[in-house]
């Protein structure tokens, strides 16, 4: 099929090459905003998806999910750049957190079941802040059983909601740059944390609910930083999911890839461990 049928938009669509940053808003799953992205891409070029071919049509994918409940930066690859996808994975990200002191919920965050209440009365900010210390450098980390991690190629998210027993992933070698409070109104705290791969904002809340002799489950979750790309600069929302907003902001974020000097530094991780996602 030659460009005669695509026309000049879709013919713009599918040079598309490269990494960018959309806003996920809370709420839709990654894959969900992904499949948005696309059929906007899609419509805007004329290009008709008959069924299940608008796969082999556009080739998108995105560099590590968010959770539902969780907002923020995703980095998405389109073209070509959906073969760096994995190296992102890798990449260092910062996340603010607000934690909720004195309950713990099945699924760590807002959106599970109350499994336990404990009084935090007796927290102080330096308790809280004594207690990071302990959760900066390289830590072990058992992640959550509400996640997208597999097991016998099933989400162990989707065998928890049908009742199945999942047992714990073993605890795994992670990576927290920086760890730091920002706010301190109980019960609730913010935290911005700064990680590597294959990290749990949700599990790190959960271990210093425990390590201060009560629970604490995430209320909040903001992705504001994914390797070289920021909320507040690249992450382009909805409104500006257009061909030409996408075309410009590819070609801001291929130097910004190129001239990332602390990828270097990001390679160290364990290579094992990167290919899955992180919050």
């Amino acid at each position: 099929a030659g460009g005669v049928v695509l026309g000049k938009s879709a013919d713009k669509l599918f040079s598309l090459s490269g990494l960018f940053a959309v806003y996920k808003p809370k709420g839709p799953t990654s894959a969900g905003v992904l499949n948005l992205l696309k059929e906007r891409l899609l419509a805007e070029a004329g290009v008709q998806t008959n069924g299940n071919k608008r796969n082999q049509v556009l080739k998108i994918g995105h560099g590590g999910t968010l959770d539902s409940a969780a907002a923020g930066v995703l980095v998405v690859g389109i073209g070509k750049g959906t073969k760096m996808l994995k190296t992102m994975l890798a990449g260092s990200k910062k996340y603010t957190a607000i934690g909720l002191l004195g309950k713990a919920t099945d699924t760590l965050d807002a959106t599970g079941k109350v499994t336990e209440e404990k009084p935090y009365d007796q927290i102080t900010k330096g308790d809280l802040e004594n207690v990071l210390q302990k959760f900066t450098g390289d830590i072990m980390q058992v992640p959550p059983l509400y996640s997208a991690l597999k097991k016998d190629g099933e989400r162990l998210s989707t065998l928890m909601k049908r009742g199945e027993a999942v047992e714990a992933k073993p605890a795994r070698p992670v990576r927290v740059y920086n760890l730091s409070l920002q706010q301190f109104q109980p019960p609730l705290f913010t935290l911005d944390v700064e990680c590597g791969g294959g990290f749990y904002v949700r599990s790190l809340v959960s271990d210093i609910g425990k390590e201060l002799s009560t629970c604490a489950t995430m209320q909040e979750l903001t992705r504001t930083k994914h390797g070289p790309f920021t909320l507040e600069e690249h992450a382009l929302y909805e409104d500006k999911w257009t061909i030409d907003e996408i075309a410009r902001s590819l070609e801001h974020c291929t130097s910004l890839l190129s001239g990332e000097p602390s990828h270097k530094k990001l390679k160290t991780e364990h290579p094992g461990e990167t290919a899955v996602s992180c919050e």
